[in-house]
């Protein structure tokens, strides 16, 4: 086995199970991406059985191996010297050296071996006698599986002490073959906090930052750069190929210079070692070596999905395929293609559907060649069509389906790329895509910035007669009500209410929608004159047949009677309001509904009534930016309920994770807020109320929906109304990650969090992560009840 001349970091978890799993197969084979490390992983399982002297070991690299013939001759020739090493050892105690040292990992390189022949292959050191087993590595077997696959096939069953640990971009696709996929290194964990000390527990930081000292002495990790050491880890998806071509770079390029040219990542990280293999030089010739060995009809449609930065189904790759003349009933097949060969990953799906997604770095290859190819334009053209279908329930409806609104969270990351593109240009696709994006942003509770200056770029480029055009200034007022801007949103919303009425063929349910979204703001406002607005929409609603149109007016015309103290009137409406939109309405107008109950509930003292409506409506948002009206009504409750400190936690999160200040809120309300923060301050000594101001300021988003949820930051208790499926369970968005609910889908069908990992592409302390952030949000205490959790949920 060759010396290794640089330290292995990390893949302790990997090398455990890999153990076990060399002692129960005879054929384990290393899948994965292109740089994500299985030559370095082999090796070092490889030394370690070595070191333990239970196997001869020899390697073979077949990377230079150019034909099948040479490929064979290597590896007979490997088996032939393994024997005759492992008698000399018998003999003499020791192992002979037969040959130079082949290449060594993926992520670095020693000089290669000759084109065939016994030449190419290392001695074998510490071999066992002569009778023991044999692990032979075949090393980049992915461009000769139709010879390795044979060969093997005739070797195994013959030679019972011979075991194969065999590296490759696919498997081998042979009876008996074990496959272990090896995924990129651990990444930070975005919510464990961004001191150095707490970034260095990820593996892809702690190879990062050894490689950095090695390039150059100064290198530290510190508070100045530790920020932009976790984006570059994480955007280069953990990969150790890319993590150490970037920190060769440090003395040059710091962390943040780094980060700012990640998207032109293939033409920066080309200094690979000078020993290594020409393809491991630089990432872009090891994502060329996967590419080259595709079918053309494999390469057309991994170009086509470039375009999809987020997850995507067999539906979409459909319709980008149509462009490469690959027919829809042949998707299936291509893509199950791409995956073995680890160009796309696939992803666990809640409700069982398959689903995909490719490393960014992947990503920025395949697109990188559609430009090349002259394909980009069409593409997009296709991609837009689709998205544009999808999106068409925006036209067509008051309130937009909350199954329109999933579907279109989903293509959030797909939408913007569209959107960002300058080929749609004054294509007027654009307004009903920018529409979709902000759309997809209320339902996921976190109006941005960047849905708001994307709507008004379309609006800007786009003929002022368009179709769509009240679809977009109607969601442009919604982000910017969300936001904390009611004169901008009264403004917009009051454009497209005089556009709809000025069409010659009215559309109602338009119409309905910009005077629902315009009585909204201005009610947030603390406006009193919207009852006519209201009453013409309750018209249009029960006209066009949209119950949850009717639902939301009713709570628009609870909010006008509440500053009045019409209690009575206020809680007839809500009644009536509920259970229509817990039903079927989206996140936002239940959100809404849940707070005016809320409010109504303390205006008739009833604080626990009111902090279970608070409640149920922060547990459909999984930012606290989308539930900080809900924030602001706990602190209220909590102050009439004598928990003062509490009060003025929660004060202090709303106000920093809110996205709007205290002033933003109707005058009324913010009076109740300012009156019950100012006897929380004064019911606490001075230290304890700016302690408890502090503490508020400073949790992370994660620990703020768990704080007010709970109680407690990090260990929440006590959810039994999450646990027991009850309506704001379902509300819309759930408290949990995508990623997350891939993690659930997989322990209900109870695999470990090793077999969790293989099959996420995740590191196992990841795995781990994502289960205690589970519990901790769900306030279960194993991953039992987790999954009867889930099966409640999917019942």
């Amino acid at each position: 086995m060759p010396d290794r001349l640089s330290s292995f970091i990390g893949r302790a978890d990997e090398l455990v199970e890999l153990r076990r799993l060399l002692r129960t197969t005879r054929l384990l084979t290393l899948t994965g991406p292109a740089g994500v490390g299985k030559t370095r992983l082999a090796l070092e399982l490889a030394g370690l059985e070595q070191r333990g002297g239970r196997s001869a070991v020899h390697l073979v690299d077949l990377g230079s191996a150019g034909t099948g013939e040479q490929a064979r001759k290597r590896i007979l020739a490997g088996l032939a010297d393994a024997g005759a090493e492992a008698g000399a050892g018998s003999q003499a105690g020791t192992g002979s050296q037969a040959g130079a040292g082949s290449r060594a990992g993926e992520e670095e390189g020693d000089p290669g071996g000759a084109e065939d022949g016994p030449s190419a292959l290392p001695a074998t050191r510490g071999a066992p006698d002569a009778e023991g087993e044999r692990l032979l590595i075949l090393d980049n077997c992915e461009h000769l599986l139709d010879a390795c696959g044979p060969l093997l096939g005739e070797l195994l069953p013959g030679r019972p002490e011979l075991r194969v640990l065999a590296t490759s971009r696919e498997p081998l696709r042979l009876p008996g073959e074990t496959v272990f996929s090896v995924t990129g290194l651990g990444l930070p964990d975005a919510e464990g906090g961004g001191s150095p000390g707490a970034l260095l527990g990820s593996d892809a930081v702690r190879l990062f930052v050894d490689r950095a000292r090695a390039a150059s002495s100064a290198f530290e990790l510190t508070e100045d750069n530790v920020a932009h050491v976790a984006t570059l880890c994480a955007g280069l998806d953990g990969l150790p190929l890319a993590l150490e071509l970037a920190a060769g770079l440090v003395r040059a390029f710091p962390p943040a210079a780094l980060c700012d040219r990640l998207d032109d990542r293939l033409s920066l990280l080309t200094c690979g070692w000078r020993t290594a293999d020409p393809r491991h030089q630089s990432l872009r010739s090891a994502l060329a070596w996967s590419y080259d060995l595709l079918t053309p009809a494999q390469q057309s449609l991994f170009r086509s999905l470039s375009l999809l930065p987020g997850r995507f189904g067999p539906g979409e790759a459909a319709a980008l395929a149509t462009g490469g003349g690959i027919p829809p009933a042949a998707v299936p097949e291509v893509l199950a293609a791409l995956e073995a060969k680890s160009l796309i990953i696939a992803c666990a799906d809640r409700g069982g559907a398959a689903r995909f997604r490719m490393l960014a770095s992947i990503r920025c290859y395949g697109r990188e060649r559609l430009r090349d190819e002259g394909e980009e334009a069409a593409a997009i053209d296709r991609l837009a069509d689709r998205l544009t279908h999808l999106a068409r329930p925006l036209r067509e409806t008051a309130m937009t389906p909350l199954a329109t609104r999933r579907r279109l969270a989903e293509e959030r990351d797909t939408l913007t790329c569209v959107l960002d593109s300058p080929i749609t240009g004054d294509d007027p696709r654009r307004l009903l895509l920018a529409g979709a994006l902000g759309v997809a942003d209320l339902h996921l509770g976190r109006a941005t910035g960047q849905a708001r200056a994307l709507l008004a770029a379309a609006l800007d480029a786009t003929d002022p007669g368009a179709d769509d055009r009240g679809v977009a200034l109607a969601t442009a007022a919604g982000l910017a009500a969300e936001q904390g801007e009611p004169d901008e949103a009264i403004r917009l919303a009051a454009e497209a209410v005089a556009r709809e009425r000025r069409r010659a063929h009215r559309n109602d349910r338009l119409l309905c929608r910009a005077l629902l979204v315009l009585s909204a703001a201005r009610t947030r406002r603390g406006d009193q004159g919207t009852a006519a607005d209201l009453r013409e929409c309750q018209e249009l609603a029960a006209r066009v047949g949209d119950p949850v149109a009717t639902a939301f007016c009713l709570t628009l015309l609870a909010w006008q009677s509440l500053p009045a103290r019409d209690l009575t009137r206020a809680a007839r409406r809500l009644d009536e309001a509920l259970p229509v939109l817990r039903a079927h309405a989206a996140p936002l107008p239940l959100r809404m509904t849940l707070f005016a109950a809320g409010v109504l509930a303390l205006e008739r003292n009833e604080p626990a009534r009111a902090e279970a409506h608070f409640t149920e409506a922060l547990r459909g948002t999984t930012h606290p930016g989308g539930g900080r009206l809900a924030l602001w009504g706990l602190a209220v409750a909590a102050v009439r309920e004598g928990r003062h400190e509490r009060a003025l936690r929660l004060c202090a999160a709303a106000e920093t994770h809110g996205e709007t200040a205290i002033a933003a809120l109707p005058p009324w309300f913010r009076t109740r807020v300012e009156q019950a923060a100012d006897t929380a301050r004064r019911a606490l000594p001075k230290a304890r109320a700016e302690n408890a101001l502090a503490a508020g300021a400073a949790l992370a988003s994660r620990q703020v929906l768990s704080y007010a949820l709970h109680g407690r930051p990090g260990a929440p208790t006590g959810s039994q109304n999450v646990v027991g499926g009850t309506a704001g369970a379902t509300a819309g968005d759930d408290p949990l990650s995508p990623r997350e609910w891939d993690v659930i889908t997989l322990v209900t069908t109870g695999l470990t969090n090793r077999q969790i990992a293989a099959r996420l592409h995740l590191s196992v302390r990841t795995v781990e992560t994502h289960v205690r952030n589970i519990r901790t949000t769900l306030g279960l205490r194993s991953r039992t009840h987790v999954a009867a959790w889930a099966a409640r949920q999917a019942g």
